[in-house]
Parts: structure tokens; sequence; C-alpha cells
């Protein structure tokens, strides 16, 4: 337990980073407080003394916001902190993903690592200042870990490279892009982009690998200067590891290298639980539970051994593919008769119905959390129900998983939408995932995409991708194009590309070894990008562009724009008027600059209600004629109606040639006529003329014009 306060700095992106420790939580393992500008967080490390009986390991990490980082009361009805929202499960899962890997093999024992925003400047994001600290916390701890790492964001400002770039110009930066290692090599990266290249993005990994460097040093230090001993733990699988030279050759004969190389997802897993079978009960004898275990562990070892000797030596996959095949696609546009826009994409044994909605401004995601980010217009959802893997599993609410696959995938199509100016609608994409054996997320990106295009979105160019993996052993390697489940959970690397044509719009790489280098993320990309025109291609065999018009079920939007000064007459009393037109059929916002937006499913009442606006809203001008209704007479004229809410008068003497003793002699209630407006007074007092007249009569001065002027003009003297 650390008792004394000491505290590193260094500089990091031109700013200076300081973590603390000794001062604040010291019953913990390991506790470290972190800054960055005025962003501040407390990071805590602790694992269990006993070890846990999972077959796994049983990390949690959790990032909690605190709304008075940023001087806020919550937004939900206690006014206190719930469950954390998407970005701080976004958050969780980088520091997650950048810690898992350095863990010892069969370690089991519980570990927890709390992150707590304490401070939010809302210019220096806490999200990579996590994985820094809760590096710091696991060094100088008593948990083994191989640590330390690093974390740093890049962006491309002016076409520089920019570390942990603010806010604000992370609004002008060409990428968004997370990069995690060690000394040598880098183990996390996760980008969305604006559609860029691949080698500007490897150059950006390159750049922030060689940055991290200082803090990876800083945390070296203070694991060399207070650094606990690490306690000893019990490994799993001593028995097991015994056991596989004897299994190796057993299973060999038995017939593993066809169970292994059985195509289909569920026979390939029968055939080997058979096989697996059948070699433990010519082993145990009287039903040894212990023996049974560790036979099971080896056979698992023996399974992936064989699969990685076939990748390496034979280029041979477990589905008889070699390693830069893309499995077979088959598309279906329209599937669903009243959604908006929905698609059915299948790559082999890995298939996601894609459905977008669209909706209005009232849909659009309210965001309560750390940021002052703008509501969000655009949702895309991911969903993996058990169902997808042939498996019964508890369903609740959405998983950690969940929203991260959602994630990588709304940022891969995000960068194609069009702007809500151009296609004023809220967007929402959900991957329903009917079948996965790998690449889930991959086909969520190219079934949403499909889906806005089926829908009629315009999309600035359609969106593919792919999930590519890693085999390697010392010096050699192979890099997997689409990978299979089982090359997922034995392999080496998952490396998720998506993209265009042009370029990367989105990408995520989580590796389970001690790291990569750039050449083999160059020769990854490289192949990713093979296999994304390929992918492209088979989607534009059946869509090659967005439709040319809007689904038949999807509501149309109206859009106009009215005087700011008007809009109290639109809404009118109370909402009165509002409520009116939205009881025609249709949705109505209507901006502070006066933007209108008409939202319905049928387009004659969006119309009819446009029509009505713009009479609520129009503004006379000298010159133009209308055909107006007499709605009440007076001793000096008649008052026309031109257009809902708005009268003119037509003063009597501009009624006819012919002098009128009576303005009743001429015109009614009730009349319609043509009229012309000649006169628009300060106070929005409209003069009419009968537009035949003009020329023949001698035209009316204005009202108020003469001094003691009335409607018929000065009055004689009063005579006594």
């Amino acid at each position: 337990m650390l008792m004394i306060a000491k505290t590193y700095t260094t500089v990091l992106g031109g700013r200076e980073l300081s973590i603390e420790t000794g001062r604040l939580a010291k019953l913990v393992s390991g506790s470290v407080t972190l800054r960055y500008g005025d962003t501040m967080l407390l990071v805590t490390a602790q694992a269990r003394d006993d070890k846990s009986t999972l077959d796994f390991l049983p990390l949690t990490v959790e990032f909690e916001e605190r709304h008075y980082a940023v001087g806020k009361i919550p937004g939900s009805f206690h006014r206190r902190e719930g469950r954390p929202g998407e970005r701080a499960i976004l958050s969780a899962r980088i520091t997650d993903r950048q810690i898992r890997p350095l863990f010892p093999k069969g370690y089991r024992h519980e570990t927890q690592v709390i992150i707590t925003v304490l401070s939010a400047d809302q210019q220096n994001a806490p999200d990579v200042l996590g994985p820094i600290g809760a590096s710091a916390a696991l060094s100088i701890s008593d948990i083994p870990w191989g640590g330390p790492t690093a974390c740093v964001r890049v962006g491309q400002v002016d076409g520089e490279y920019v570390i942990n770039p603010t806010a604000e110009q992370l609004t002008r930066s060409a990428f968004d892009l997370v990069v995690a290692g060690t000394r040598d090599a880098v183990l996390m990266v996760e980008a969305g982009a604006q559609t860029v290249s691949e080698e500007t993005l490897v150059g950006a990994i390159e750049f922030a690998h060689r940055e991290m460097q200082g803090v990876l040093g800083l945390i070296e230090q203070m694991r060399a200067e207070l650094g606990q001993e690490k306690f000893n733990f019990l490994a799993d699988g001593d028995l097991s590891t015994d056991l596989v030279p004897e299994l190796t050759e057993a299973a060999k004969a038995a017939g593993l290298r066809d169970a292994l190389l059985t195509v289909k997802k569920k026979e390939r897993s029968a055939n080997l639980k058979a096989l697996r079978d059948r070699l433990i009960a010519a082993r145990v004898l009287d039903a040894d539970a212990e023996h049974t275990a560790a036979l099971k562990a080896a056979f698992g070892k023996v399974e992936k051994q064989e699969l990685r000797r076939l990748i390496l030596e034979d280029d041979l996959r477990a589905d008889g593919r070699n390693s830069k095949t893309v499995r077979p696609i088959w598309i279906e546009a329209r599937p669903l008769p009243r959604a908006h826009g929905s698609a059915i994409f299948t790559r082999g044994e890995t298939q996601v119905l894609g459905v977008a909605t669209l909706g209005t401004e009232r849909d659009e995601l309210l965001v309560d959390d750390l940021t002052n980010e703008d509501n969000d217009k655009f949702l895309l959802h991911y969903n993996f129900p058990p169902y997808s893997t042939g498996e019964v599993k508890r369903m609740g609410g959405q998983s950690r998983r969940e929203v991260g696959h959602g994630h990588l995938a709304k940022r891969a199509i995000r960068a194609v939408l069009p702007s809500f100016e151009e296609f004023p609608y809220v967007l929402r994409v959900v991957g329903e995932v009917l079948e996965s054996n790998g690449s889930s997320s991959m086909a969520t990106v190219c079934a949403g995409t499909l889906a806005l295009m089926d829908a009629g979105v315009p999309l600035k160019a359609p969106v593919a991708g792919v999930a590519m993996g890693l085999v390697m052993e010392g010096e050699r390697y192979r890099i997997l194009t689409d990978i299979l489940g089982l090359e997922d959970a034995l392999g080496d690397m998952d490396f998720k590309v998506c993209g265009t044509a042009e370029g990367v719009t989105a990408l995520q790489m989580d590796i389970k070894v001690g790291g990569i280098t750039p050449a083999v993320m160059r020769e990854a990309l490289a192949q990713a990008r093979e296999a994304r025109l390929h992918i492209l291609g088979k989607m534009a065999e059946v869509l090659p562009a967005p439709r040319s018009e809007l689904s038949p079920t999807a509501p149309r939007i109206v859009s106009l724009k009215i005087n700011p000064e008007l809009i109290g007459k639109v809404i009118g009393p109370g909402g009165k008027q509002i409520r009116e037109l939205e009881a025609m059929g249709a949705q109505v916002t209507i901006e502070e600059d006066g933007s209108v937006r008409i939202f319905s499913a049928d387009g004659q009442a969006a119309e009819a209600v446009r029509t009505r606006i713009e009479g609520l809203t129009k503004t006379a001008k000298v010159g133009e004629e209308y055909e107006g209704t007499v709605v009440k007479t007076a001793p000096f004229g008649a008052f026309i109606n031109l257009y809902p809410g708005q009268d003119g008068m037509l003063h009597i003497s501009q009624m006819s040639e012919e002098r009128i003793n009576a303005v009743e002699d001429v015109l009614n209630v009730g009349d319609r006529l043509r009229v012309k407006i000649v006169n628009v007074d300060d106070r929005g007092k409209i003069d009419l003329i009968r537009p035949e007249l003009e020329g023949k009569i001698a035209p009316r001065e204005p009202r108020g014009a003469r001094p003691g002027g009335g409607d018929r003009g000065p009055r004689p003297p009063r005579r006594d």
C-alpha cells in the first residue's frame, strides 16, 4: 500500500501529462490520479486473492462518468448517474482491449479496473487517458501484468499529424485515430475517417507509436521506483500441457485434419466434438472428472496447433479457402415490404438483415454525457441474438459487445451520409444478425449501407467491411481475409477494415500477441482493400447506386423558410395554430432561424400544410395582384382578404371611374374581385386598387400622408 504521494510528469502532444499516486484511494492495490489540461481521472486496479473457477480471464473495466466533472446535474428522473451510456461503454472497451492481452496465460483471479472522470475540460478527451491510468495503476500494483502500455489519439489538421487533438481540432481532422502500444509494437487501433488512404493511416499509427514512448518511459520509472512485488498465481493447464504430445499423435491418426476441414460450422463442431469424446473415452476410467477436464483442455490445444499449422504450411483454412479468398456472397434488396429500406447480406455462414428507417428531428438521440455534442441524427443498432450462433442464452439489455460492434459500423457509414441540410431526415439503421460465423459487424456495414441505398438515401459512396486475421509463429505469419469465428478464436489478430472504393472510413484492430509491426499492418490493409473492392462489386450487382426516389413507404419532408419574426403566427397562441396544422396529417418542426420542416407519410397532406404555412407567413409586396374576397365594408371603402391572415383596404375612390355614393353600390361582403397592392405602410397596412382602373383614375395618396388626412382625406373646416 502506497502512503507517500508522488507525482510524475511528461509532455504529450505539447501539453503536460501528470500521474500522481499515494494520495487518493490508498487501500486499493494500484491507484493513480491522472491530469491532462483540466481533465482529471482517478484510476484504480484491484484483484481478488482467491482464484476464480471460470475458464477465462475474469477482467472487468468500468468507465464512470460523473456529471459534476463538467458542472452538470444529471438529466435523469432521479438526477443521479445511472447505467453507463454508450460513450462510457466505448471508453471502457478501449482500455479493456489494450490491457487484456498482457495478463499472463492461465491467470484466473477476478480483476477490476475502475476509471472515474473527476474533471473534464471538454477539450482533452478522457477516453484515451483512461488506458494510460490503467497501465500505470496495474504497473505499480501487485497484480501480475506484462505492461506498461500507452494510448494516444491522432488527428490530421492542415495536412499535419496531431497528437491528442483538442475537440475543436478534431472537427477539422480528416480522421479520428486511437492507437495503443507497448515499447516495441502496436496492440490496438481504432479509427473513424473521411475516406482516407491506407498509407495515411499507417503513417499516423507509426507517428502515434513514436509519440507514446515518453509516456511508456514515465510508467516504467513509476514501476521501478514504486512498484510492488507481483503475487504468485497458479496457472491452469499444467496437466493438459503434459498430455498434448500424446494426444496430438492420437488425434491425427483418428482424423483430426478431416474434422477440422469440414466446411460447415455446425458439422465441423460436431465432428470435432465426436473425435474428442472418442479420444477421452479411451483414456479415462471411472469417470475421473479432473482427468477428463485436462484431456478436453489438451484437445483444445491440439486443435489450435493443427489449425494454425494448416494455415501456415499449407495455406489451407477450415472451410477449404486459401488465405486471400472471400466467402461466397449473396444479397437481397428490399425483403421487407413495409420498412423504408431493407437488405439481407450473407457472406458464407454470416448473415445480417439491415433495416433503415427515416424519421424527423423529434427522433434524434438526446446525448446526456460529458461531451458538448449536438443531438445525434444518425443511429445504428447492432443486435446479436443467441440463435445467430445456434445457442440458448438469457436475453437482457444490449451487451457491451453489441454497443462496440454497432459503434464501429456506425463510424464506417457516417462518413458517406449526406448532410442534414441536404437530406433532412434522422436516420436509424438496425443490423439484425441472423447467422454468425465471423465478421458479423462487417456484414452489418454492408447490410446497413444497402438498406440506406434501398430507402433512397443519397449516400456519397457505398461502404463495405471485411475482418482480417493473423496467424503468427516466430518470424512466420499469414494474414487471413474474411475470418471465420474459429479463426478469430484461435488466431492472433482481429483487424476490421471498412471503406469505399476510394479509401478507409473506419478500422479496428485487436492483437492477442505482443503486438505487430507497421509492415504487417501495411500488408493487412492492402489485402483488406482487395477484399473490400470484391465485396463492393458484389453489392453493386444488386444496388449499383441509391434508388433515385424514396421508398414508397418512407415519409416525405417538405422544407421551407419563413421570416423568423413570423414564427409566432405559425405556432399560434398556446400552440393552437400548430396543433391545427398537425391535425392535417403532418409533423411540423420550426427552428429559430425560420427553417420549417413538414414531415408526413402523405405527400398531399404535407403540401397542404405547406400551403397553409406559406399563407400564414406571406409578406405582401407592392405590385402583387390577388383574387380577393370582400370581408367587410365601411363608408370609406372595402376590406379585401388577400390570403389567410392578411387583408387590404380598397378605398372608395379606387373602385370606379365614376363617383360612388356608397360602397355597397359596387361591392358587398362575399364578392370576389381582382385587386393590386399599391402601398404598404410602416405598420403593415395595405392599400389596394382595381388593376383595370390603374392609370384611368387619380392614384390615392397613402393613408396619413396628408396633414389631418384620414381614409377620405382632410376634413373641411367646421362651421359654427
